[in-house]
């Protein structure tokens, strides 16, 4: 018989009483309440976190949005195709949501493919598959049941029911990945906020749980229903984590003027998450950051002077890995980190050789790279994982893309090549040129100095004289003052 697991708030380990201070703080509790109107409103903090009687005494494991007492869950996988084309895409997408389903927490037991031209509006994939996958369910004694593709709030309560299990969707999982993998103020914070972002719409009353508010005879109730005095604390949640990232942000900000002031390129590494990002970083930089196999193994951004071939300096950053469908709530709450990818000079695109679908991968990446303003940014694929990889696919890839370079992180083979290749590709993404000011204009002077190197400033009759190297992208804004 399938059990109904509630999911618990997502915490870190800490003491019991840290815990409790952080939830009474949340649910407004600071004054001294009576200890059973403290006890309800800590167990109604959220009616998505629900905190078991006797979590608070062990403190213990960190819990995560759908994640409940069990160490692993079972977990039955659903993905909808519209139509027989968009087939081969849906079950790689089922094999990928296997792998975030197993990052999460659970143990995929069972994997369900329908066939539906148009989502049903109440249960996503229609009242008659719902019970038939529900019995399916049953069978399989699952935990939770995930769908790869995302579901509105009123599907999701109703599939509950139908399933009498939990119920989720791929963004709810991806959103659990990074609650249990991140580590530092800002990630934790980035990624509470793009959870109570997801959850808001989700909050449901309970019946007559909820004081009644109407304007007639027989609707008044005593006051703010349960469901309004979530959504307000939520909401007041929201802001407060708004309000410490952008404090956050300006220190990011900060140290990012100071890098910029060093005249160093920023090379910022991107590319699919597990496509090997991180063990790249640490083979060119002697760097330590965390290398798993696993998805979204690393959340933060990272920086590290790089040593290139002929005295050449650059700065290097690992960022976040992308991945298929990004929940928007990620890419929104993660905008700051992602500014470091929009703010580079060349991006170093890694991509795994040895998935089946490595194309997909590159379109995925790209496809974020477009959200977050960085697609015009000069580009160097890097063909990974030639120690595992066939070597037709990696010979495919590199006559696909031109000035690709192959490499192993793991086994080093490829990096002098790699970093020859950077070279000549930071050569290209800057220009010298020479510009004649007139002293009038001092403010183009002082654009100069804030867009590129002033290598060498003489003063002439009537004007300034700059031989300046600037990004190509920013030569045109100087065209008319430009000499020869």
């Amino acid at each position: 018989t399938v059990t109904n697991h509630r999911p618990c708030l997502s915490l870190r380990s800490m003491p019991n009483s840290s815990i409790e201070r952080r939830l009474e703080a949340v649910a407004g509790l600071e004054q001294p309440t009576p200890d059973a109107d403290r006890r309800r409103a800590l167990l109604r903090l959220i009616p998505w976190a629900v905190m078991a009687d006797d979590h608070i005494r062990r403190g213990g494991r960190r819990l995560t949005a759908t994640e409940t007492e069990f160490e692993r869950q079972k977990a039955l996988l659903v993905s909808v195709a519209r139509s027989r084309r968009d087939e081969p895409e849906s079950i790689a997408s089922l094999a990928e949501l296997a792998l975030l389903s197993e990052t999460a927490g659970s143990d995929p037991v069972g994997e369900e493919l329908v066939r539906r031209a148009k989502p049903d509006p109440g249960t996503f994939i229609g009242s008659g598959k719902a019970e038939e996958l529900a019995e399916l369910a049953t069978a399989l004694d699952v935990d939770v049941v995930i769908f790869d593709n995302e579901l509105t709030p009123a599907q999701q309560g109703k599939l509950k029911a139908i399933f009498r299990c939990d119920v989720v969707d791929r963004i709810a999982v991806i959103l659990d990945i990074f609650a249990q993998h991140a580590h530092t103020k800002e990630g934790m914070l980035q990624v509470e906020l793009a959870q109570y972002r997801y959850q808001l719409p989700r909050l449901r009353g309970k019946g007559t749980e909820l004081s009644r508010l109407g304007g007639g005879i027989g609707t008044r109730g005593p006051g703010e229903t349960r469901l309004e005095t979530d959504r307000r604390r939520i909401l007041g949640r929201i802001g407060k984590i708004e309000r410490e990232l952008k404090h956050l942000e300006r220190g990011r900000d900060t140290r990012r003027k100071a890098r910029r002031k060093a005249k160093l390129p920023v090379i910022a590494i991107v590319g699919y998450t597990n496509a090997g990002k991180s063990t790249l970083f640490n083979r060119l930089t002697d760097a330590e950051v965390l290398v798993r196999d696993q998805l979204f193994a690393t959340l933060s951004s990272t920086v590290r002077k790089l040593e290139l071939p002929a005295g050449h300096e650059a700065l290097l950053s690992d960022t976040v890995g992308f991945v298929r469908r990004l929940p928007h709530e990620l890419v929104q709450a993660f905008h700051s980190t992602l500014e470091e990818v929009a703010d580079s000079d060349l991006l170093l695109h890694i991509v795994d050789a040895a998935d089946a679908d490595p194309d997909r991968q590159i379109a995925s990446v790209r496809t974020v790279l477009s959200e977050i303003g960085a697609a015009a940014l000069p580009e160097m694929l890097v063909v990974n994982k030639t120690d595992i990889a066939p070597a037709p696919a990696v010979h495919r890839l590199l006559q696909l893309h031109s000035g690709a370079v192959a490499v192993s992180a793991r086994t080093g083979d490829g990096l002098d090549e790699l970093g020859a290749a950077l070279v000549e590709a930071l050569e290209r993404t800057t220009s010298e040129v020479e510009l004649r000011v007139p002293y009038d204009r001092g403010d183009l002077v002082a654009a100069v100095h804030r867009a590129g190197d002033v290598l060498k400033q003489t003063h002439e009759d009537d004007a300034t004289v700059l031989h300046v190297r600037l990004p190509t992208a920013n030569v045109s804004e100087f065209e008319a003052y430009r000499v020869g």
